[in-house]
């Protein structure tokens, strides 16, 4: 089952993509894609419905972001040994953990700002881990069970903020616009293996990115149990799962960053496709 959201922004309706690629409306049914619409019980629901159904939605609306309301957006850093290497860092013992401010989020095709003054804007394509069941202490065995479905994200960073100014990457990963999340919330049941997913990402038609999730260090269920000692995990949280290696800091012999007018194409296997256009912010 393919979950989204899609009109304008801060009024999204939730919505299903059928079989025929058409988005039919959910709100009869669910309030929004959000919350404990995400719980096992009520995905059993939606999935027991004929999307036939349910009202078919007209023309091309915007598509937004495929969660609401989302509580906590974790993610994950040097989460691929290849992406640590081009970065110059250690593979970590454990996983790093950042956060992106929830005022970052935005739809799969919407703008990304580029802030004023960044020299050093760059990209991130990555699996993102959505949150049904929540809990503490979960256990390994266990963590699965507790995954509504996946997403693709990308994880737009300024490096300079993120790196150069005093620590703390989250001053380099939240600004506005900088969390793309979508276009569908794949439920779990549609994917065979998380951990063997193609992922890409081009800027202007060269592609920069060319990964698959079986590099991952720190595999899903351990990043959930890990994270579920350090908070409470709650439904309709996001985590991020890390990028592979081809981000524009790690280019040699010279790091490559983003301009305004550039375009940013992004995908992942099963999980639909993004796409960006860089402007600058106001």
């Amino acid at each position: 089952m393919k979950l989204l959201r899609y009109g304008d922004k801060g009024a999204e309706k939730p919505g299903l993509l059928d079989a025929d690629q058409h988005i039919r409306d959910l709100s009869g049914v669910i309030t929004d894609i959000a919350g404990v619409a995400l719980a096992p019980e009520s995905l059993a629901r939606l999935a027991g419905l004929d999307p036939h159904s349910l009202p078919r939605v007209p023309g091309n609306p915007r598509i937004g972001p495929c969660v609401g309301n989302i509580g906590k957006f974790v993610c994950i850093g040097l989460n691929y040994a290849d992406h640590a290497a081009e970065a110059g860092m250690p593979v970590p013992a454990e996983p790093i953990i950042f956060n992106k401010w929830t005022s970052a989020i935005c739809g799969p095709n919407d703008n990304v700002e580029i802030p004023r003054g960044s020299r050093k804007t760059d990209w991130e394509v990555e699996l993102g881990v959505v949150i049904g069941k929540g809990g503490r202490y979960i256990d390994e065995a266990n963590a699965m069970d507790h995954v509504a479905g996946y997403c693709v994200i990308n994880d737009v960073s300024e490096r300079e903020w993120q790196l150069e100014r005093g620590g703390t990457w989250d001053k380099g990963k939240g600004f506005d616009t900088f969390g793309p999340i979508g276009p569908w919330l794949v439920t779990r049941d549609e994917i065979a293996d998380p951990h063997a997913l193609d992922m890409w990402l081009e800027v202007d038609g060269h592609r920069y990115q060319d990964g698959n999730t079986r590099t991952l260090i720190f595999r899903i269920e351990q990043l959930i149990a890990y994270l579920s000692r350090c908070m409470s995990l709650q439904p309709g949280d996001v985590i991020s799962t890390g990028t592979p290696p081809g981000v524009g800091m790690g280019i040699k012999p010279s790091p490559v960053f983003l301009r305004a007018g550039q375009t940013m194409r992004l995908g992942i296997q099963g999980l639909g496709e993004q796409r960006q256009i860089t402007v600058q912010a106001d």
